[in-house]
């Protein structure tokens, strides 16, 4: 089974183009599955402001209080996911949303409890419900809340549990779904990048602003495993005529 694992952040789910589902829709014929995992900040965001919950972070993970937690969760499963497997059924993909702690897909443990709160690290992924659904051309749409030995949720980085389910299905690719067609090198697009090469253009300004954090995500998912990461558009094809678009980070 040929498995993709698809990282959309919150801010670019709702700009998810028809292009970008034709992408899918010629991998899907070339014999590819896919799990999708996503995050949901400016949802969550908008949330914390609705209840006046002030909205902490601490070196760029957000501090999770149990409230905050349950103000995720709720827009994560409750919102942000069933959006997501809508726009897939609605372009004739099967989905199912799925918060990863179901099943024990995503489970962790705490990063650092007392400055972090609620925060976990993947420490186990188990892909057999991943492998039930992917084995009946069905897509799971996983959240990255997680769970730890207790029986407790935690909040998880998305773009480090993606890694981490790419990593564990032994995945083709991971691709990060992003608003741009990939690294840029002026008015050009960087076909491969290595590590060293993305932190090298980030200290001379040629990687800046809102790609910054997309590279250094696609960093942290190589550091938990993924073998191949695609940094690449959700608004244009990412692939098309057995060709990818993108930037490939890793071997």
């Amino acid at each position: 089974m040929k498995t993709i694992v698809i990282k959309c952040g919150g801010s670019i789910i709702s700009r998810l183009s028809e292009n970008f589902f034709a992408s899918l829709a010629e991998l899907r014929s070339e014999g590819y599955s896919f799990v999708f995992v996503h995050g949901g900040g400016p949802d969550i965001n908008d949330m914390m402001d609705k209840f006046e919950v002030p909205v902490q972070f601490e070196k760029g993970l957000r501090k999770t209080t149990r409230e905050t937690l349950e103000i995720t969760e709720m827009v994560l499963a409750g919102k942000t996911n069933r959006y997501l497997a809508h726009k897939l059924q609605s372009h004739h993909f099967k989905a199912v949303g799925l918060n990863g702690s179901d099943g024990g897909i995503l489970q962790a443990e705490h990063i650092d409890q007392e400055s972090l709160g609620e925060v976990g690290r993947i420490i186990k992924v188990d892909t057999s419900l991943l492998e039930v659904l992917l084995s009946n051309d069905v897509c799971p749409v996983l959240t990255p809340i997680s769970i730890n030995k207790a029986g407790n949720k935690l909040n998880v980085n998305a773009d480090t549990a993606a890694g981490a389910v790419a990593a564990a299905l032994h995945a083709e690719l991971c691709i990060f779904i992003t608003d741009v067609d990939g690294i840029k090198d002026g008015s050009s697009i960087i076909e491969r990048i290595t590590e060293p090469e993305i932190h090298q253009m980030i200290d001379t300004g040629t990687i800046y602003g809102g790609m910054i954090p997309k590279v250094k995500a696609a960093i942290q998912a190589k550091h938990e495993g993924a073998s191949k990461i695609l940094i690449t558009s959700g608004v244009s094809n990412f692939f098309s005529n057995s060709k990818w678009k993108g930037t490939f980070l890793g071997a």
